[in-house]
């Protein structure tokens, strides 16, 4: 086999890495479980028409393909992709499931998602998303959209990372207000403010002029609403100053001021509002959130979502939804690239069993079962090598202790230390800092 090329956008990480991000995502799941929230898995593919019908993704989108064309033509399989986000699937899954669902239903997702995006730093191709979503049958109530940012508060903070800031917002001011200076195509508007940080004001501007239809003074307008930030419900204020009036904007400052409080009241610092924040998808009716990870903002967000009031409908039955999601593998690679997440070792081995010789091999296993049996990770040396040389193996896989079974009673090193005592399979237990790998 010839030496395989680096598909970029699919990343692959090491042991140590890959045991972090198990921690990331335990630590994660127990956080939405302390919620309330329930375990849910979707299917990978969704068919095309379901995947292109809100929002600008058609291009992002992962077509599914066989091989071998069928000789008699088109077969299903051709109109299916791989789902770039899970909110679609979830949408999907709520309406085929509604008989058998409670209402509201709460669940969390953690699941790979497939974009075809140009991959660089903190951006990939397959990835892995965190999400939860509560929805309700015909209404649900504006307070959901005040509990997100707790739960992905509490979420963040159990993790060792640096401090988080959710961005949050309210698509209902952003048209009510477009709406209120005499916008015709507010959702054009929109997609135009959602790329404020990527080209800056002036190209915005020109981008509402042709996108929205947008007067130099309308696309004035529009800026400095995007330009409103505040850590409380100071921006209702600066919002009325403006001097635009619409029922919808006025509906949008209510919701957005019950976010902010609410969060505030829980954990003060953890939410901003900030009008420039819309999202690109279509689907977004309601509160909108981005999330910052403090000193690496020029990445954009690591957790983003919103409310949905029309992605999951059949006929007259409506599930409105509000969720949020945590791109993990987007988070993890940009810690990793600046080496700020570390494993105490690169191996769950806590003990090394030595093997005096290849005879007395069955010994050494029963004393890894025993160990094993009271949950103490264990491996047994792969050779009956000199005790020196088994040492210096648990030293390079960062095993902290070796284990000598000996006749007259066995015995167990801490090799950092060099500290060694008289033990027992069944009553010796390490220190608890030393029973897991410690992510720091």
């Amino acid at each position: 086999m010839s030496k395989p090329t680096p598909i970029s956008g699919f990343p692959e990480w090491t042991p140590a890495q890959r045991m972090i991000e198990q921690f990331v995502l335990d630590r994660i799941r127990g956080t939405f479980e302390l919620y309330g929230f329930a375990p849910l898995e979707t299917r990978s593919v969704e068919p095309l028409d379901q995947l292109l019908r809100k929002g600008e993704t058609s291009k992002e989108v992962y077509v599914l393909r066989r091989l071998q064309a069928d000789a008699e033509g088109p077969t299903g399989d051709d109109s299916l992709g791989l789902h770039f986000d899970l909110t679609v699937p979830f949408a999907r899954y709520v309406l085929e499931n509604a008989g058998k669902l409670q209402f509201p239903f709460r669940r969390y997702q953690i699941q790979k998602v497939w974009r075809g995006e140009r991959p660089q730093e903190g951006r990939y191709r397959e990835f892995l998303q965190a999400d939860i979503d509560i929805v309700d049958r015909d209404t649900l109530p504006a307070h959901y959209e005040a509990e997100m940012p707790l739960v992905i508060g509490d979420a963040l903070r159990s993790l060792p990372i640096p401090a988080v800031k959710i961005q949050v917002n309210n698509r209902k001011i952003c048209e009510g207000f477009y709406r209120g200076i005499g916008l015709t195509d507010p959702e054009a508007a929109l997609r135009a403010v959602d790329k404020l940080d990527k080209i800056g004001p002036a190209k915005v501007a020109e981008l509402l002029a042709e996108t929205a239809g947008a007067s130099e003074a309308q696309a004035k307008a529009c800026l400095a609403l995007a330009e409103i930030s505040a850590p409380d419900g100071s921006f209702a204020d600066a919002v009325r100053a403006l001097g635009v009036s619409d029922p919808l904007l006025d509906e949008g400052i209510e919701e957005l001021t019950s976010v902010v409080e609410t969060a505030a009241a829980h954990s003060p610092g953890l939410c901003v509002a900030d009008l420039r924040i819309a999202r690109g998808l279509d689907y977004y009716t309601g509160t909108v959130y981005e999330t910052q990870l403090v000193g690496y903002e020029r990445f954009g967000s690591i957790c983003s979502g919103g409310r949905y009031d029309n992605l999951a409908s059949a006929g007259n039955v409506r599930f409105p939804g509000v969720g949020i999601s945590i791109g993990v593998t987007r988070l993890l690679g940009l810690l990793f690239g600046a080496d700020e997440l570390s494993v105490s070792r690169s191996v769950p081995t806590c003990v090394l069993v030595a093997v005096t010789n290849e005879d007395e091999r069955p010994a050494s296993n029963k004393v890894a079962e025993a160990l094993r049996s009271r949950g103490i990770p264990t491996e047994v040396s792969p050779s009956a090598a000199k005790f020196g040389k088994q040492i210096r193996y648990a030293e390079r896989r960062g095993i902290p202790y070796v284990w000598f079974p000996g006749a007259e009673g066995d015995e167990v090193k801490d090799i950092r230390s060099g500290e060694q005592v008289a033990a027992a399979a069944g009553e010796w237990t390490p220190p608890r800092e030393d029973l897991k790998p410690l992510v720091s």
